[in-house]
Order: structure tokens, then sequence, then C-alpha cells
């Protein structure tokens, strides 16, 4: 399959099984449609969602990988390794940025705020110092770079670097 440069809005969703939940939330990171059913509903139900909404199923259990053309045994252990192995199995070539990203909790896209939209939503030293903020179209969550947005952006480069 040939590779090419992703723009996750158009490109394919996924429906991570019980066992992915880190992953989908990696693939939200990553700006990708992810869904993580909680609690995990039973496996029939799963691949039927998947296939009415046209989602690739990702799951670690053999039967359910069976499912349908459209769903992806996920043989990789380690996060990492995970995205390294769907990405390329499907030829995505997502960009090491956050700026596509939606609700690592529920999915939900993120949208630009102004800091006086979410004053109260946010510790004190947060609305003083972070000059950016999204909310959760879904949830409500607000999100900032903070400390931890290194981190992300270290692993999600890792991750391209090893795709190229």
């Amino acid at each position: 399959m040939a590779a090419f440069q992703s723009d996750p809005v158009d490109g394919p969703r996924f429906l991570c099984d019980a066992m992915l939940g880190s992953l989908a939330r990696w693939l939200r990171f990553f700006g990708y449609d992810t869904l993580f059913p909680k609690p995990g509903p039973e496996d029939c139900l799963l691949a039927r969602r998947a296939k009415e909404e046209g989602r690739w199923l990702l799951t670690r259990d053999c039967e359910l990988a069976a499912a349908g053309p459209r769903s992806m045994m996920v043989r990789a252990q380690v996060l990492e390794e995970q995205l390294i192995e769907v990405f390329g199995r499907l030829g995505l070539r997502p960009a090491a940025t956050l700026e596509n990203a939606r609700c690592g909790e529920c999915n939900g896209l993120l949208k630009d705020v102004t800091r006086d939209e979410v004053a109260e939503a946010v510790p004190p030293h947060v609305f003083a110092t972070a000059r950016r903020f999204r909310r959760c179209g879904g949830c409500g969550r607000v999100y900032w770079p903070g400390s931890h947005s290194g981190g992300i952006l270290e692993r999600m480069e890792a991750v391209v670097r090893r795709l190229n």
C-alpha cells in the first residue's frame, strides 16, 4: 500500500476494543476520530458498530480481528509500536503536531476559545501563564500547552521519524 501524508480530518476513523485504550487516546492526539467505548461492549456489537460507521476496528483479540475486512489485529504490545503498526499497515504518515488533536477523553473536536471563556475552568497559575486554550465540544474539557505537551510531541515525533 502506498504511503501518503494523512490528514486526520479526512483520514480513516477507528474503533478500539477494551484492550487498546492507550492507543485510542494517542490516535486522538494525532487527530484521528477514534472511539473507545467504556465499558467495552460485546464483540459482536463492536464489530457491527465499526461496520455501520465505516471505522477500522482495532483489536488484540484474534476472533474479533476476523470480524471483517476493516478489522485489524494489533500485535504490538507497546504503545509506540502499536502506533507504528497501525500507521504503517494503513500507509498513513501523520504529522507530529497537536493542531488537529481531538479530546483525549471523549474524542470530541477541540475549538479555540478565549482566555476569558475559560477563566473559571482553569487553575489561576495556568490562566496567568498560558496563552492558548482549546475546549472540547463534547465534554467541555479545557486544554492548554503545558509541561506535558513537550513529552507528547516528542513521542509523536519519534513515531513519525520511524515511519519515514
